[in-house]
């Protein structure tokens, strides 16, 4: 017997609010019975997991112990410069002169995150 990834569960000040900037992030949609105020909201991605938003009252105050990687469509640094734009902040850069290598973010509640190179990155990496 195993047991079956359910969602990934992220404490937050606000959950509506972080979860739509996932949801921009991840072009998913936020459940439909979520609303602004709610305690709890869920991204729906595509496969896999939802990622799940709970409001709690103590602030974040030290690394994320766990953190998401993204691996974008487009290239690794268009992507950043568009998650950025969201209302991401840029916290550390991780990328090599060779290409490899990854930025790391934080979301609009501090939570860390990479980005990874996207597969054409990589491809044109391995040429």
């Amino acid at each position: 017997m195993v047991s079956v990834l359910q969602n990934v569960a992220i404490d937050c000040a606000d959950a509506y609010e972080l979860a739509r900037f996932w949801s921009g992030v991840t072009g998913r949609p936020l459940h439909p019975d979520d609303r602004p105020g709610d305690p709890e909201t869920q991204v729906l991605l595509a496969e896999g997991p939802v990622l799940h938003f709970n409001q709690v009252p103590e602030p974040k105050t030290i690394k994320n112990r766990i953190h998401l990687c993204l691996r974008p469509e487009t290239s690794r640094d268009e992507e950043v410069a568009r998650l950025l734009g969201l209302g991401a902040t840029f916290v550390a850069d991780r990328r090599n002169p060779d290409g490899s290598g990854w930025a790391v973010l934080a979301d609009p509640e501090g939570n860390e995150f990479c980005v990874l190179r996207s597969e054409s990155d990589r491809a044109a990496g391995e040429s």
